[in-house]
């Protein structure tokens, strides 16, 4: 089978000749220690600084290069892709206080974490923070209304348009995108979290003005081709659900039913990226129309096994391989990782290999390709780890 023709027969819940392996995301130190070159693909804090410096192009075309090139190395079935800065974009450059923090405009600092690479926020300004009000929210829904969601700057598709012209014959295409999630409002984790339970008013008019901007977006995925989206919006912590599902049932649920329908409507698979213990909103996220869960924490306790037997028959399972296992561990838990998701998961189909959120900085070769090799052993069917 090709890898496409994978795809195809496990979103049926069917079983294809080998499982289809596929990521959300991979940073940029899987791209180097696979490839054997630098690249600024998912480059974190590098990539922050290259656009600052205004090497948007250089971006661009490693992006066209190396995410065609992984995905040959590592036999992905399913390369997920999106839009890219347009051209001659350059962001502003933040003043530098140490080796490690940077200082916005605004105020805000920031600090390259050791952990992601990313820059990311340390303290933020909030003193003259106030949240918005239902008439603000509602101006700014009724200007979705009127006008429509913009279409993308014909150069944000270039890598994209490069990739699929490259492999879309062969290989299917994904992309993460925005979701519709619990409404949050304002600057910091902290302040979102209060203002979901001070300003219940404000919940029904932000997940409108989210789900109409997604709603709106799907339309340009459709015309470039996407075999799928998956919007990338996480709903729990380790140890459960961020917010009561509630929520979900009251605001979320109605916009994620249009939400699915249109993208079906459009003739685009769509699955669903959640991290963390999600077993609260699984019959939401099956009742809203998605067709697949990805990034299932084992950690969080989201066990494939009580998975498949719970909810095989109504959502593809799309992961599989620890992410703690495969920065921390040793091949030999890649390997119990992997047997324990191909065990329980494939028989039947419907079931899409991978790590349970990504390939994240600090993932090693060894158990990296122990993961690759395990697919290869025993993710033929019919399914038989040994």
């Amino acid at each position: 089978m090709l890898p496409r023709e994978r795809v195809e027969c496990t979103l049926a819940h069917q079983e294809p000749d080998l499982v289809p392996w596929g990521e959300h995301s991979i940073d940029y130190t899987t791209y180097e220690m696979i490839l054997g070159r630098e690249t600024l693909v998912a480059a974190k804090f590098r990539q922050t600084k290259a656009m600052w410096d205004g090497r948007r192009d250089e971006i661009v075309a490693s992006y066209k290069r190396d995410i065609p090139d992984l995905a040959e190395a590592l036999g992905f079935d399913i390369i997920t892709v999106g839009r890219c800065p347009a051209r001659g974009t350059r962001t502003t450059a933040m003043e530098q206080v140490d080796h490690e923090t940077y200082r916005a405009a605004n105020g805000n600092l920031y600090r390259i974490s050791a952990t992601t690479h990313d820059l990311m926020p340390y303290k933020i300004n909030t003193d003259d923070y106030r949240p918005p009000t239902v008439a603000e929210l509602q101006e700014q829904i009724d200007r979705v209304i009127a006008d429509g969601v913009p279409r993308p700057d014909d150069s944000e598709w270039e890598v994209a348009r490069h990739v699929m012209d490259r492999m879309q014959d062969t290989h299917w295409i994904n992309t993460c995108m925005g979701d519709i999630n619990f409404p949050m409002i304002g600057p910091t984790d902290e302040i979102q979290f209060l203002n979901l339970a001070l300003h219940p008013e404000l919940h029904a008019k932000q997940v409108e003005l989210e789900a109409r901007r997604c709603i709106g977006a799907l339309k340009y995925y459709a015309e470039e081709g996407y075999d799928s989206v998956l919007p990338c919006g996480d709903l729990g912590s380790s140890t459960g659900l961020l917010c009561n599902p509630r929520i979900i049932e009251e605001h979320v649920l109605p916009w994620w039913k249009l939400f699915t329908a249109e993208a079906k409507r459009l003739g685009l698979h769509i699955l669903k990226h959640c991290c963390g213990n999600t077993w609260e909103a699984l019959d939401y996220i099956v009742e809203g129309g998605y067709e697949g869960y990805e990034g299932i924490q084992a950690s969080g306790g989201m066990d494939m096994k009580l998975l498949k037997e719970r909810y095989g028959d109504k959502l593809v399972l799309w992961g599989g391989v620890r992410n703690e296992n495969l920065i921390l561990g040793t091949p030999a838990d890649i390997n119990a990782d992997a047997k324990y998701a191909l065990k329980w998961g494939a028989p039947g189909g419907g079931f899409i290999y991978g790590a349970s959120h990504s390939l994240a900085v600090g993932t090693k070769y060894d158990n990296l390709m122990a993961m690759k090799q395990c697919r290869e052993q025993w993710g033929g069917y019919p399914i038989d780890v040994g």
